[in-house]
């Protein structure tokens, strides 16, 4: 009698530890509601929508809080504003991952993205630091203190500069790495649906919230400096795509009659005044789109449609200006199946 009902006693914790490990199964399976954190990063708004049952976003603002402290021009204890001052520091992994992928940009787009133009975009107005509207002598100079050619990594991974007056600013790629970097975070607290923005640079991954694809909007090249305008030229539907966008319709001003961008072409030293109001790029990684992005910007609608026809691994959608001062579009075949 006491063995049978040891026996039903056992069958009954054997039972609920079955329930037990089911039930725990079922919550961590759980892929859990859509959830949106927002913020600041980089002096721009960053929002990111994630399906997942945790609260994440104290983990995605420890993560962007040390990209920051890495990257961030307009942090004054970033890596990066070390590195500028002169001071003895050691990159970190985010700098040196960051750094190693400019050179390599640089070189494929034969400068016309590069780091070192941080001096002449301040001496613009459109960097970290407030400048006058240079004259011909000072961009003569300062393109004495630009070219990736010019910084390199020496020893111990420290950034070796040919004059000490060369300053780096990383902001048309950061945003992008930093969009990377949430998305790889949402991956390993396994989420499976989300999409990550971060200044108009974009991860998205899954589907949104109504079960469909993510619809990423392009918007039309109005002059709008404070962003009201919120118009769509296209859309872009994807369910696993790194974009990004760079414009010369919002941060901008004018002198004299003529209207000066914040895209400044290392090259010359020049705001670039090319025919490309806007450049959507869809790349492997969105570090990648932010890069080529501003490349495209400053290499105009012509020698950039060359540079993509020989890298076929990148898409592009263009917004220019022709020959009658009239907009048109170009569009990559490849992209032309996810756009309406």
């Amino acid at each position: 009698m006491n063995k049978k009902k040891t026996g039903i006693q056992f069958g009954w914790v054997a039972l609920l530890l079955l329930a037990t490990v089911w039930i725990i199964v079922r919550h961590q399976q759980a892929p859990g509601r859509y959830q949106t954190a927002q913020g600041l990063i980089f002096g721009t708004l960053y929002q990111i929508t994630y399906q997942h049952r945790d609260d994440l976003k104290p983990a995605i603002d420890a993560e962007l809080k040390r990209i920051d402290g890495s990257l961030s021009t307009f942090n004054d204890t970033s890596v990066i504003s070390r590195i500028n001052r002169n001071e003895p520091v050691i990159p970190d992994t985010l700098f040196l991952r960051v750094f190693r992928r400019s050179m390599e940009i640089s070189r494929q787009t034969e400068g016309a993205f590069d780091i070192t133009v941080a001096p002449l975009v301040n001496a613009w107005g459109f960097g970290f630091k407030h400048g006058a509207f240079p004259d011909s002598v000072t961009i003569d100079s300062l393109l004495q203190l630009t070219g990736y050619t010019k910084v390199q990594l020496g020893s111990n991974n420290r950034i070796v500069k040919q004059d000490p007056r060369i300053m780096l600013d990383c902001s048309a790629i950061a945003k992008g790495y930093a969009v990377d970097l949430i998305a790889e975070l949402l991956g390993k607290k396994g989420c499976n649906n989300y999409m990550v923005d971060i200044g108009g640079e974009v991860v998205a991954h899954g589907l949104n919230p109504k079960s469909g694809y993510w619809r990423i909007g392009i918007s039309k090249p109005v002059e709008d400096s404070l962003a009201r305008n919120q118009e769509l030229q296209a859309t872009l539907t994807v369910n696993d795509a790194a974009i990004a966008t760079s414009g010369n319709y919002r941060n901008y001003y004018y002198k004299d009659g003529k209207k000066y961008a914040h895209t400044v072409d290392p090259r010359t030293g020049y705001p670039a005044q090319k025919d490309i109001l806007s450049a959507t790029v869809v790349a492997r990684d969105c570090m990648t789109a932010d890069a080529i992005a501003t490349a495209c910007m400053v290499m105009g609608t012509g020698q950039a449609r060359r540079w993509l026809r020989q890298h076929p691994e990148i898409d592009a959608y263009f917004i220019f200006t022709n020959a009658n001062g009239e907009n048109e579009t170009f569009c990559t075949d490849r992209l032309k199946k996810i756009l309406k």
